[in-house]
């Protein structure tokens, strides 16, 4: 997963990596800084549908470790 400008390509230069996902994998197949994915989108940045759900599962995880 990276933040990217919208007006590059898919597949060009991206600004940051923020997580993996491993569809191959049935529990645990995504990682996530979600520091750095909260930061960007409080400048504007627009997840994908596909981020957007793994920002819920990993914000439920987080609420559910304190």
């Amino acid at each position: 997963m990276v933040v990217a400008d919208g007006r590059s390509p898919r597949d060009g230069k991206f600004i940051e990596e923020i997580g993996t996902y491993q569809p191959g994998l049935k529990d645990n197949n995504f990682t996530l800084k979600l520091d750095r994915a909260d930061y960007w989108i409080s400048q504007g940045a627009q997840p994908s549908d596909t981020v957007a759900s793994f920002l819920r599962k990993a914000r439920r995880a987080a609420a559910a470790a304190k």
